[in-house]
């Protein structure tokens, strides 16, 4: 703990030092002296936290990484520098036992089933993720739970120290924001003795930072789709050879059913590099053996996901065991991970499918009369999964509304047309939810800022213009007076502080009191910034 190292009055000299800030801290020492532990550690956090931010906000950083979306490969090239300035060696990474899992949608999902799997047989675990929802700390997990605030100070400060100590040396260059997170991933996995490491990519794939990684014991690519085409290339061909770029020579890869496109890529360029690449075979072929199998995660889309988990944790825990056992023949692993047909999973393993939590991602939370159904999805492809899990899902209910937002370079038209099909176009999974589904469309930014406004504004002419047609048959005022179909709010808050009016008894014009399901999609940010007032306790965790 630094507060506890340093003392209150070293550390804010380290902060102001080390990164510059320009903070005036007249008695904030004498009254941290005098505040009890919690309040320095708090403290501490926040620091920490702020110095991270700096890696996103600093103008030379961004104009740095402009300059390396022009030219990705100086992105790994950087990287390893920065793990060796941080005092990690690329062996050591190696003793990580590193399950690396790249793809378009699901790639978060399957590594949560994974680590849940083999967490389940008794070994200690490191997961690696991104993005979080509420706090950074839930990016890099122990046993499944997000570092604690004490051991996120120790090892933040730790790496910068480390890299700071060198900055000098090496033109004054920092880390970005994502290879920075990466960097502390590695430093708290080693030092907290892990028995593995699910690592989960950032972009990509072959110029993803994390892919410094040299030797995993097994790699993962979920499903493709279109996502980040400015980075990783318009055609789904492109963007399978980026998330191929993980592969390694003589590590076993697995994969679900993939377009045919995609798929040959993939074929191609895993027998280019000799490594023997699997499809996962369908959840219901393992049902055959061991009935029904249940999942912590809502939707149909997670099946893919569960099986492509079960893949990597049986193909890990083969390799484990062969080099753990008595006689010494771990010579053996060459084969081991030949089976393209389903295998009988452990009750561990079933457990561990049954009993996965991942926030954020098919996720149903309750507050009184009002149901929110929050998932992240932000392409074409998982807003479609989102459908058929809220159509499959969604309770009877006086008033729907969608809760919408987007970033980057995201599709907001396509996204809400998939919401607003009509009874002729509808596919046939989708059960009866367009386009009545929705009472009320509501566009909230999530950080500040006109240009977030904007957007929700531009959400907002989106969604009418694709309703106008329809729009007075399908939309019941909400409010006395012919509220609009559709609202802008300049915040989260807001907007969920109008969605809890609904149900309330008549008021100032409010019709009668109701039951109110809201949909709450777009965006990870947005969904994380909603979990955040929903669930206050997250803050904590």
């Amino acid at each position: 703990l630094t507060a506890m190292v340093l003392g209150p009055t070293a550390f804010m000299s380290r902060l102001c030092h080390v990164h510059s800030l320009r903070c005036n801290f007249v008695d904030t020492d004498v009254h941290l002296l005098k505040a009890p532990l919690c309040v320095c550690v708090c403290v501490c956090v926040q620091g920490a936290v702020s110095v991270l931010s700096s890696l996103v906000n600093d103008v030379a950083a961004s104009q740095r990484l402009l300059e390396r979306q022009k030219h990705p490969d100086l992105q790994l090239q950087s990287m390893q520098s920065f793990l060796q300035r941080s005092g990690i060696t690329v062996d050591q990474l190696d003793r990580l036992n590193i399950i690396h899992v790249t793809g378009t949608k699901g790639k978060g999902s399957t590594c949560a089933f994974t680590e849940r799997i083999l967490r389940n047989h008794g070994l200690r675990t490191g997961f690696y993720s991104s993005p979080h929802l509420v706090h950074v700390r839930e990016r890099i997990r122990i046993d499944g739970w997000p570092i604690g605030k004490e051991l996120f100070t120790k090892y933040f400060w730790e790496t910068m120290e480390r890299l700071e100590d060198t900055k000098d040396l090496h033109g004054g260059s920092t880390p970005f924001y994502f290879q920075f997170l990466t960097l502390l991933a590695f430093h708290v996995f080693l030092q907290e003795k892990v028995d593995l490491a699910v690592v989960e990519v950032g972009i990509g794939g072959q110029y993803d930072c994390t892919n410094i990684i040299r030797n995993p014991w097994v790699c993962g690519v979920t499903s493709l789709g279109l996502d980040h085409c400015s980075l990783l290339g318009d055609t789904l061909e492109e963007i399978a050879l980026q998330k191929a770029g993980i592969f390694k020579p003589g590590v076993p890869a697995f994969t679900v059913s993939q377009k045919p496109g995609a798929m040959r890529v993939l074929q191609r360029r895993a027998e280019e590099i000799q490594c023997p690449l699997v499809v996962s075979p369908e959840l219901h072929q393992y049902e055959a053996a061991v009935g029904p199998v249940r999942l912590g995660l809502a939707g149909s889309h997670q099946r893919l996901n569960a099986s492509l988990a079960l893949q990597l944790s049986s193909s890990w825990l083969q390799r484990h065991k062969c080099l753990f056992r008595t006689d010494n023949s771990a010579h053996t692993l060459n084969g081991l991970n030949s089976q393209n047909a389903s295998f009988q999973p452990s009750m561990a393993m079933l457990r561990g499918l049954q009993e996965t939590e991942w926030p954020g991602r098919s996720q149903t939370l309750s507050c009184g009369p009002v149901t929110y159904y929050l998932d992240g999805a932000h392409t074409a492809e998982s807003m479609q999964a989102c459908v058929s899990w809220f159509s499959v899902s969604l309770v009877s209910s006086r008033v729907k509304v969608l809760l919408f937002n987007t970033t980057g370079e995201r599709d907001s038209a396509a996204l809400l047309s998939l919401l607003v099909v009509s009874e002729e176009q509808r596919p046939a999974h989708c059960i009866k939810t367009h386009p009545q589904l929705f009472s009320c469309v509501v566009a909230a930014q999530h950080s500040l800022g006109v240009q977030m406004l904007d957007r929700c504004r531009e959400n907002q002419n989106i969604w009418e213009s694709l309703n106008a047609p329809r729009q007075q048959q399908l939309c019941r005022p909400l409010v006395a007076g012919a509220a609009p179909c559709s609202l802008a709010f300049p915040c989260i808050l807001s907007a969920l502080q109008w969605i809890s009016r609904m149900e309330q008894p008549p008021s100032g014009g409010l019709q009668a009191p109701c039951s109110v399901s809201v949909l709450v999609t777009g965006s990870l940010h947005l969904v994380g910034g909603a979990l955040k007032l929903l669930e206050p306790s997250l803050n904590s965790q």
